[in-house]
């Protein structure tokens, strides 16, 4: 009864709140997406009633995913479907864990040289990357991100492109150049 007003929404009425914005509702807070205005009147005498989505293109020769312009996600911090804008570098790399909720962390592997010994030696870096809803990520896949605003303590980068990639064993310590 009091719940309403204090924010908390019962189970009832998220789904009916879910039904009207034909959003995925993970979240205590009710998503939307920026864009987009749900209070939109209906205009009278059409039957079919088609979906409002904002997505855009990012631009650089990167085509937006399917799942963006058709899903029902809503990620602030996408860059197809978000606000997030994506300039600076362009990066690639192995995905080495994919355990946290939009996160990713990607393996960049660089060969090192050392002037007294006339070698190249092998090193590595992780980064923490931002992976929008659109994308289906998997250990061992081939990123390519792009560098954006800080999103997070540690995030600085976005996924623009995803390849599939099939690798026996673990994808940890491979060591692969891109």
């Amino acid at each position: 009864q009091g719940h309403l007003a204090s924010g908390i929404v019962p189970q009832t009425a998220r789904k009916t709140l879910c039904a009207a914005g034909a959003m995925d509702q993970t979240e205590r807070a009710f998503q939307r997406q920026d864009g987009i205005s749900l209070g939109a009147k209906k205009q009278l005498g059409k039957k079919g009633t088609k979906r409002l989505r904002y997505w855009r293109n990012v631009g650089m020769g990167f085509a937006t995913p399917k799942e963006a312009k058709e899903g029902n996600y809503v990620d602030k911090k996408c860059p197809f479907t978000g606000n997030v804008s994506i300039r600076g570098k362009i990066l690639k790399g192995m995905v080495i864990s994919a355990k946290m909720k939009r996160t990713i962390i990607i393996r960049r592997n660089y060969l090192h040289y050392i002037k007294k010994f006339n070698r190249f030696e092998k090193r590595h870096s992780n980064v923490a990357v931002h992976c929008s809803p659109a994308f289906d990520v998997k250990e061992g896949d081939i990123a390519t991100v792009g560098e954006c605003r800080p999103l997070s303590k540690t995030v600085r980068f976005n996924v623009l492109k995803m390849e599939k990639n099939q690798i026996f064993g673990t994808a940890r310590k491979q060591f692969r150049l891109f």
